[in-house]
């Protein structure tokens, strides 16, 4: 088994850990916008460069930030869905549209600065496009199970193996595209949603959406930074900046987004 199967293993059900418990003590905004930073995608791209060059990663990072638009393609289908419907035909609904938008991405190779453009004007519209959450009542809970943790774990382990064996040989734009798979949406979505019903999952998926800033920013400082400087350099400055925008985030999340203050 690969280093980078291995460390996905160990990064992505420990995040989903994390986020779950921190969810249950801050609530479902601060769930979503902590599960939003690059720990999948970030691995994923440093093996890559390791692996195909500086020059294919910075690829892969540009079509990495193109596929926000993906993502957020799963999450907005699925609010959707989810103030009606139980989440099996949510999840059906949120991946049918993320697999029908990586199709049509697959027809366009943008520069980096079109995919700046492009992701920065999704990240600031679709916000307005999710439905008001439903009440977030006792009734809507489910009870907690002691192994509702580690089945989510196991589901997002699962869910690893079985897209990096599908995109181990793929080109870099589609490598970049399935960098962005939503292995952390899907798996807290359907899990949250089960167990804590829509009102709790509809705010963690739009808190996912002001997290993206994070990665999009993420993904242009790395292609940048890739053909100019030493891969641990460009991975240490894409990281920061990342970081950076995660906290400026949280900022314009507490300070002027109401909507994500009362969730």
């Amino acid at each position: 088994m690969s280093a980078l199967i291995l460390l996905k293993l160990a990064l992505v059900p420990a995040l989903i850990a994390l986020v779950t418990l921190a969810g249950r003590r801050w609530g479902a905004s601060v769930a979503g916008w902590l599960s939003a930073f690059p720990v999948v995608s970030a691995p994923i791209l440093f093996f890559v460069a390791l692996e195909q060059g500086p020059l294919f990663a910075a690829r892969a990072a540009t079509a990495t930030m193109s596929a926000v638009l993906c993502i957020l393609a799963f999450g907005l289908p699925y609010a959707w869905m989810a103030t009606r419907h139980a989440w099996p035909l949510a999840a059906l609904a949120g991946f049918t549209c993320y697999f029908a938008s990586v199709g049509l991405m697959t027809l366009w190779e943008p520069s980096l600065p079109m995919a700046a453009v492009t992701a920065a004007g999704a990240l600031l519209l679709v916000p307005r496009l999710y439905p008001q959450a439903p009440p977030l009542t006792p009734a809507a809970v489910r009870p907690g199970s002691r192994i509702d943790i580690p089945l989510r774990m196991a589901a997002a382990a699962a869910l690893v193996v079985l897209v990096t064996h599908f995109s181990a040989s793929l080109g870099p734009q589609l490598s970049g595209l399935f960098a962005m798979f939503p292995v952390m949406a899907a798996v807290l979505a359907m899990f949250s949603h089960h167990y804590q019903g829509a009102g709790f999952t509809v705010p963690m998926l739009r808190g996912m959406v002001l997290g993206y800033w994070a990665f999009a920013a993420f993904c242009g400082v790395l292609a940048l930074a890739l053909p100019r400087m030493a891969i641990p350099l460009a991975f240490a400055a894409a990281l920061v900046t990342a970081v950076g925008t995660l906290g400026l985030s949280r900022v314009v999340m507490l300070r002027w987004l109401p909507r994500w203050r009362r969730a």
